[in-house]
């Protein structure tokens, strides 16, 4: 199955390297922890390393920390 195409809220070409920059709109950002500290990677470290120590959270909500008007 594959992954369903993301929205494109904004996108920037570089004309002169052609690499593309996208804003993604997300229905909740992901990170993946180890040991109870977040990493970058997923769940194929738990197989790799013979482990269950790997596991995903799904971050739907969070604080503010700044205001726009206070930058």
């Amino acid at each position: 199955m594959s992954r369903p195409k993301p929205k494109v809220l904004l996108e920037l070409t570089n004309k002169k390297t052609y690499k593309t920059e996208q804003v993604l709109e997300a229905d909740a950002i992901w990170a993946v922890f180890y040991q109870e500290k977040p990493i970058n990677l997923a769940n194929k470290l738990n197989k790799m390393f013979n482990v269950k120590d790997f596991s995903v959270y799904k971050l739907t909500t969070g604080e503010k920390l700044t205001d726009d008007s206070e930058t």
